[in-house]
């Protein structure tokens, strides 16, 4: 037998994983700028994280 369909719980989860990828995102952009602010290439923040 089919599960009864929970649209609610099933937007929310929806929802919740495009936060998520949003804040992943903005995170980025936002580690990004505070590199080019510093002057450094993408390379050097990479290499800089090891």
């Amino acid at each position: 037998m089919a599960r009864k369909p929970n649209y609610s719980f099933e937007r929310q989860e929806r929802e919740r994983a495009e936060a998520k990828k949003a804040e992943a995102k903005a995170a980025a952009k936002a580690a990004k700028k505070a590199a080019k602010a510093a002057g450094l290439t993408e390379e050097d923040a990479e290499s800089s994280e090891d």
